[in-house]
């Protein structure tokens, strides 16, 4: 899992050029100080903006058009939108959100932040600067795939992170596992719970205990010990599995949650701290570790969904436009 960028995917020449001019026209009227900076602009800063906007708030977001779902078909565990394309609920929310007359939007990647008396100032790479009281991050997170040829390629199609958003679409097929054995006997029965077709792949992870291999085999799951080179595909759908060895396995499905780093570095610079997982460290509000910086989505919470993203933005919202309220009520 968009300005000029995300128009131009899913309307019309005509409106993406009247819905920028109309945007930045709102922005160039003078030296607008926003009551918020929403970096990134798909389900987390979307349903950030519309709380905001519905509060009458004056609201930037900025925004490259690149959500990182952006390959994958269907989105599902969402209620009145199960199964819909990611792209066309983006769609749909962009027209809700641009009915709000005090939200902007901004084409482009905010590449430095700063602390300024009354609030903070965000740099694009393009050269443009803004102002807001508060700052939301809604930027996700950047997936680190490793160097398996198809890869890639399969990612959010058929090679994917997560059985809630993907599970019931694959269930009884001929499923993998790729994942650290850190991780691996917490995930396994979740898979397992959905097909009794389920091979571990392993090597080059760390060796299972005996206790660990002894009860997998009580359930009935293959272990693979080789190292997978390629994933062979049809458009992304996984056919099989390449072995170092120069032997190939059939698959229909792998789980391979994969390594990330956070997609925006700017609220690090501002100060605000990391969990141990790497994700933006935040409180119950969403607010992270600096006053009036928030984070909200992928970059700050370890399940990855929509449901969650567009929750999570509703609430820091919620709490930003409480606080601005009472801050204006002195």
């Amino acid at each position: 899992m968009y300005k000029k960028g995300f128009i131009a995917a899913f309307t019309s020449p005509v409106s993406s050029a009247f819905t920028e001019k109309h945007s930045m026209k709102k922005i160039m009227k003078k030296e607008t100080i926003f009551s918020t900076i929403i970096i990134g602009g798909s389900y987390a800063g979307l349903s950030a903006a519309m709380t905001l906007g519905r509060s009458l708030r004056q609201v930037l977001v900025i925004d490259s058009g690149l959500p990182c779902n952006r390959q994958t078909p269907h989105s599902h565990n969402f209620l009145t939108r199960d199964g819909a394309p990611p792209k066309e609920i983006l769609q749909v929310a962009r027209q809700q959100v641009e009915q709000y007359a005090g939200i902007s939007f901004h084409e482009g990647i905010a590449s430095k932040g700063n602390k300024i008396p009354g609030g903070f100032e965000i740099s694009t790479s393009g050269g443009a600067t803004f102002k807001a009281k508060t700052l939301v991050f809604a930027t996700g997170i950047k997936d680190v795939m490793p160097g398996i040829k198809g890869f890639s390629e399969c990612w959010g199609v058929s090679v994917i992170h997560c059985p809630y958003c993907h599970g019931y679409e694959v269930k009884g097929k001929k499923t993998a596992i790729m994942l650290s054995a850190e991780r691996l006997m917490h995930f396994v029965p979740l898979i397992k719970n959905l097909t009794g077709q389920l091979t571990l792949l392993i090597k080059p992870h760390p060796s299972l205990g005996d206790d660990e291999i002894k009860k997998l085999k009580i359930h009935g799951i293959s272990i693979l010990d080789e190292e997978v080179i390629e994933i062979e595909h049809s458009n992304g759908y996984v056919k099989n599995v390449v072995f170092k060895n120069g032997t190939k396995e059939s698959f229909e499905a792998i789980y391979a949650p994969v390594p990330f780093e956070q997609h925006c570095h700017i609220p690090q610079a501002l100060g605000c701290e990391l969990t141990e997982d790497g994700l933006l460290k935040v409180d119950p509000s969403h607010g992270t570790t600096i006053p009036g910086v928030y984070a909200v989505g992928d970059n700050a919470q370890p399940m990855r969904s929509v449901a969650l993203a567009v929750a999570a933005g509703n609430i820091a919202g919620a709490i930003i436009n409480n606080k601005l309220s009472h801050d204006d009520f002195q």
